[in-house]
């Protein structure tokens, strides 16, 4: 099975920066797109970031100029560089990815979302 496991969220006082690490594992033959989603307290999940495996990138308007999406193919991996965070960024932060997997000789493409990391912002 796929897995997707988070690391990078914290407490951190406005203007400060915090990166997010999302690990893909498991039965895996390619990583496509990437991305960032953000839920707050009463909010729907909204897309943050997104990544192709070629890396061309889009940020939400939100987070422009203070935020970085980037990946290391080699390691599955998608980071998330958040400078200049404010209080509006605190949110849980979801990892997502479209993941080709095989079974065999069977080849399956779906989405999959990691557990979330909590991102605080508050002085």
């Amino acid at each position: 099975q796929v897995q997707l496991v988070e690391s990078g969220g914290g407490l951190v006082q406005p203007g400060g920066s915090l990166r997010l690490s999302c690990v893909v594992s498991g039965n895996i033959f390619r990583v496509d797109d990437m991305g960032w989603y953000r839920q707050a307290p009463g909010k729907q999940r909204e897309l943050v970031s997104a990544i192709t495996r070629g890396g061309s990138t889009n940020y939400a308007d939100s987070v422009k100029g203070r935020f970085t999406i980037s990946r290391d193919n080699a390691k599955n991996t998608v980071y998330l560089q958040m400078n200049s965070l404010k209080p509006e960024d605190t949110a849980v932060y979801y990892c997502n990815a479209d993941i080709l997997t095989y079974h065999g000789t069977t080849f399956y493409s779906a989405d999959y979302w990691g557990q979330g990391t909590q991102v605080t912002v508050s002085s």
